[in-house]
């Protein structure tokens, strides 16, 4: 409840910085959450795996992107070691972006921020982001309503997924494997369209380098190691244009 000391400013303050607001923050997001979790199901159910394996993996990865390769790299018979390896490059992105927010936290305890950072996605990430410009401010109970309305919607749509998948015996025919190409294209525009015409040019030139990069090295080694070692390269070639 509000004290009457309280200011309009202060009321406002507390009132967008509920869990309940985080919640309503989050809604805008979930229809990309439902579409692509809803994708993964039904691919993951086709590559073998099990009601529980899909459960087990989505609530223990909790990654689009590395869930879907994860798939991709079990049919092919990948090593378990180039699973692990390609998800953690995958995902090393995260990091980035935790070490991002994590500024406008540290008056949490060490085990919030682990919360904090193990369910920032994409997404989440965007969302808080935006909320932090507009408002210069951020709160453990917003996040965590913004994280875990993500985090529950997810699992939920993976796991109905998988039972879709029981009757989706070829998910390419629907173009279901496509759907998270197509998020990544469509973040990809949203990027390109926000950036400033000398860094556009700089990330038209890098996205045409990794392609060369997969073209070339995919005819010397497998898929996987193509994706790794093309990444390494082209981000490194990134960090050294920026210099």
């Amino acid at each position: 409840m509000n004290t009457p000391s309280e200011t309009v400013e202060q009321i406002r303050f507390h009132e967008e910085d509920s869990f309940l607001q985080g919640v309503k923050d989050c809604i805008p997001t979930l229809l990309g959450y439902i579409s692509i979790g809803l994708a993964f199901g039904v691919v993951g159910a086709a590559s073998g795996l099990s009601l529980f394996e899909i459960a087990f993996l989505t609530v223990l990865v909790y990654a689009g992107s590395a869930q879907f390769i994860f798939c991709a790299l079990v049919i092919s018979n990948s090593p378990p070691s180039a699973i692990i390896l390609t998800i953690f490059i995958v995902n090393l992105r995260h990091f980035l972006m935790s070490l991002t927010l994590a500024p406008h936290f540290t008056r949490y305890s060490l085990v919030r921020n682990v919360g904090f950072g193990t369910l920032l996605t994409d997404e989440t990430f965007g969302v808080a982001v935006t909320k932090w410009m507009q408002t210069k401010k951020l709160s453990g109970k917003w996040m965590d309503g913004l994280n875990l309305t993500a985090y529950l919607v997810w699992i939920a749509s993976c796991i109905a997924g998988a039972f879709l998948g029981q009757w989706v015996a070829n998910p390419e025919k629907w173009g279901l494997d496509f759907a998270l190409t197509a998020m990544f294209v469509a973040l990809l525009v949203l990027q390109l369209q926000s950036v400033g015409k000398s860094k556009l040019a700089k990330n038209l030139l890098l996205i045409g380098l990794i392609a060369l990069c997969m073209y070339i090295f995919s005819y010397f080694m497998p898929s996987h190691l193509a994706v790794l070692i093309s990444t390494i390269v082209v981000a490194t070639v990134g960090v050294v244009i920026d210099r």
